[in-house]
């Protein structure tokens, strides 16, 4: 039975660690924890039952694979005190936003298995889409990585470079821009009098309407499926020219390509 190390006990690792313990994909006494101060890290084992410790080379003494849920700009200042500690036969699982799988690999050198992994927050409901780059060809870590995460989620295995980015910035950071547009929703209904429970509750049940809808009609394009609400010359019809004239798209591309940016910009350990 492998022992998984989680290093740092945030938001991402603290979601991901209580997931796999609820789906049983983990069982409490094989995940050990340290977190850098000690508040989050005892709330935890608190809740969970799962290990404590104090210091990141007893984590790395006792576990095979090692989660890193830093910061990127944390990363560096975590790990190179303890690179040395850091044994071949380590896995070593990075959530650090930007940083490439060369990357780690010189950070830590004396491992081989690396695997890069993009979550959002939906792991706390088990809906996330769980992006994963994995270093080599070796099929056993790619195995091992789909049964680690696919309980969180949607796991999708792709390159590292622009399609990486890509996922990382519509995936995770497009939680938030979901979020930007459901709160426009919910001023537009504030300012026609509704009440703030009344418009959050109408918002959320329309995008969550669609989204379910658009599971299962899985097989039918979204262009379909918005056709099958649009009536010439209807309401709807002229509210998406409005959004055409506008170039909503060219906008959200935009964006998305500041997120690239700053993903890049997150990467750079030097």
């Amino acid at each position: 039975m492998k022992s998984y190390g989680f290093l740092g006990a945030g938001h991402m690792n603290q979601a991901i660690i209580k997931a796999l313990l609820e789906t049983q994909t983990l069982q409490p006494q094989q995940i050990w924890v340290s977190n850098r101060s000690p508040g989050k890290l005892d709330r935890l084992v608190e809740q969970t039952g799962v290990h404590k410790v104090s210091q990141n080379e007893e984590l790395l003494g006792a576990c095979e694979i090692i989660v890193l849920g830093l910061k990127p700009q944390d990363l560096s200042q975590a790990i190179e005190p303890i690179s040395s500690s850091f044994e071949p036969q380590h896995v070593v699982v990075s959530l650090a936003a930007g940083v490439s799988l060369a990357s780690l690999k010189k950070l830590i050198p004396n491992v081989t298995q690396f695997v890069r992994v993009m979550p959002n927050a939906a792991v706390s409901i088990r809906h996330s889409v769980v992006g994963c780059a994995v270093a080599g060809e070796a099929p056993w870590l790619k195995s091992l990585t789909q049964q680690l995460f696919s309980p969180l989620g949607q796991v999708i295995f792709v390159e590292e470079g622009e399609p990486f980015e890509a996922l990382t910035v519509a995936c995770s950071s497009g939680v938030g821009f979901v979020y930007e547009l459901m709160e426009y929703w919910q001023d537009w209904l504030l300012d026609h009098d509704f009440s703030p429970a009344e418009a959050r509750q109408m918002t959320v049940e329309t995008f969550l309407g669609a989204a379910l809808l658009a599971v299962d009609k899985s097989r039918t394009s979204l262009e379909e499926l918005q056709n099958k609400v649009v009536s010439k010359k209807g309401e709807t019809a002229a509210g998406l020219d409005s959004i055409r004239e506008c170039e909503i798209e060219r906008l959200l591309r935009i964006s998305f390509e500041k997120a690239v940016m700053r993903d890049r910009e997150l990467g750079q350990l030097d």
